[in-house]
């Protein structure tokens, strides 16, 4: 086997993704992208099983530290590695891979280590119209009454009709919004069935609708786009950190 291989599993905790085949210079991308596509949904621990992987070149595995530097802004969620391969682990220590990824001998093991700080997830699937930003906004407003965030709730706000907006103008998909708290930070995020990268447009002028990248990105502590293991994409927004914002943990 020249390739990577990975499956997942859906846990109601974790998605562990059984990684096997020959990670190369070659294979280092699809790696890298693969499991950041099913990071996208973890429910909030994402656990790669490489004990079926071949490693051509120590220096290799850093795509793992890559992987946990990308995932830990959004989706936020923790990643741990399986294997009781000592060449893994002998490399992964090389490489310092295992001073950002904790690295467990099973699955088990990996999952009773998670990070078990709760999470709040609100969803909302909106219908591919005019009114999807006002449904958006509304959603919003009442997520945060009901976690007891009111503080997050403009900038929330504001984020939300964007992406949404941005979802129905550019795709034909009916958009996924979903609301986010973990230890005090809040994301908002749009996925869609549309695979091209999302382009945020510069508003015009006063008239023309939509609030720009300009905005989004003041508003946003930090926001990207990231391929969903379905194969559209999620477009995603972390908001700064908020005085009243200590729900979730």
């Amino acid at each position: 086997m020249t390739g990577v291989r990975l499956v997942p599993e859906f846990r109601t905790t974790s998605t562990v993704v059984t990684v096997t085949g020959v990670l190369t210079l070659a294979t280092y991308p699809r790696l890298r992208d693969g499991v950041l596509k099913f990071a996208t949904d973890a429910p909030g621990c994402l656990i790669a099983d490489i004990r079926g992987l071949d490693v051509t070149d120590a220096k290799l595995l850093s795509v793992f530290s890559a992987i946990a530097t990308r995932i830990s802004d959004w989706p936020g969620v923790s990643f741990a590695l399986v294997s009781d391969r000592a060449g893994h682990r002998a490399g992964l220590k090389e490489q310092a891979v295992d001073r950002f990824v904790a690295v467990h001998p099973g699955v088990a093991t990996a999952e009773a280590a998670r990070d078990r700080v709760p999470r709040r997830r609100a969803v909302r699937q909106l219908a591919p119209s005019v009114a999807a930003s006002r449904a958006a906004r509304r959603f919003v407003g009442e997520v945060c009454a009901e976690w007891a965030v009111p503080g997050y709730a403009a900038d929330a706000k504001l984020i939300a009709t964007e992406l949404v907006e941005n979802a129905v103008q550019h795709t034909e998909s009916s958009p996924l919004l979903r609301l986010e708290l973990r230890r005090g930070v809040f994301s908002v995020a749009v996925s869609d069935d549309d695979p091209r990268p999302a382009v945020l447009r510069e508003r015009l002028g006063a008239l023309e609708p939509g609030l720009g990248l300009r905005l989004v990105a003041q508003t946003a502590r930090i926001w990207g786009c990231s391929r969903s293991w379905g194969g559209g994409k999620v477009v995603w927004a972390v908001l700064a950190r908020h005085a009243g914002g200590r729900g979730g943990g």
